[in-house]
């Protein structure tokens, strides 16, 4: 299995793509850890990792918080003895506005999730992967920082600090054995983006119109699957990709192809 006897901390874990990672990592044999906000939600989610024969702990976190990320770091190395990756996938989107509307103070709580949340989850988690001379780190950003899109002005903006804070963390942990790299996510078939267009069709428009609009852009003719795209971003802290550091990786079908 991809992640056989493996320690994996997930923050911001929700009913996207988090749920996913989570999952999808039990199968590939890890043990998890999920840092979120809302409590409730990770305890279900717990529930049902455990009762299918997986190991999981939940821990409220958030990431705007240090203490709260050296809490979850802590609780994951009392449960399973290490930490051996960690997937920063904790975001927070901000209002939708093009940057000629937006709300400049908006932006500085924006950036304290996405960006700097990602760096006190790192530090968080350092002194278990320094012990252990080994570890991998993978950023979850998006699409948007190199093909805009109308009203993501403020989430691409520090989506794009993390690409930048990405290469300096490969860079400065690197010397401790611990891989960093980022993966660059474009639409995901997951509840968020069905929601997206359940409302566009609420709104008068027509199913399938909404979606050869978003499918029309990619390649593969597809919105990526939310499992697919897990497994997209897993594959960092698998040991497949032990010699690649301060990469970025597109998982978006083909819409956006990076030069």
């Amino acid at each position: 299995m991809l992640l056989a006897d493996k320690v994996i901390l997930i923050s911001g874990v929700g009913p996207g793509l988090g749920q996913s990672m989570a999952k999808m990592a039990v199968q590939e044999g890890a043990k998890v850890a999920l840092g979120a906000r809302n409590i409730e939600f990770l305890q279900k989610l717990v529930g049902e990792i455990t009762n299918s024969g997986g190991e999981a702990i939940a821990v409220a976190t958030d990431v705007t918080d240090r203490l709260q990320c050296d809490a979850i770091a802590q609780a994951t190395v009392e449960a399973f003895g290490s930490i051996d990756g960690l997937v920063n996938s904790a975001y927070n989107h901000g209002n939708w506005a093009t940057a000629d509307q937006a709300d400049a103070e908006e932006w500085a709580r924006v950036y304290d999730v996405n960006c700097v949340g990602a760096l006190r989850m790192a530090q968080a988690v350092l002194p278990a992967m320094k012990s252990a001379g080994t570890g991998a780190i993978v950023n979850v950003s998006t699409m948007a920082t190199v093909n805009p899109f109308p009203g993501e002005a403020a989430y691409a903006a520090s989506k794009g600090g993390l690409g930048v804070l990405t290469r300096h963390m490969a860079t400065d942990f690197g010397q401790f054995n611990i891989r960093v790299n980022a993966a660059r996510m474009g639409w995901i078939g997951g509840a968020p983006v069905y929601h997206y267009i359940d409302g566009q069709v609420k709104s008068g428009r027509d199913r399938d119109e909404v979606i050869g609009e978003i499918t029309n852009r990619i390649a593969l003719g597809i919105i990526p699957s939310e499992p697919d795209c897990a497994k997209s971003v897993l594959y960092f802290v698998s040991d497949y990709s032990k010699v690649v550091s301060g990469a970025t990786l597109d998982v978006n079908g083909g819409e956006y192809m990076a030069p």
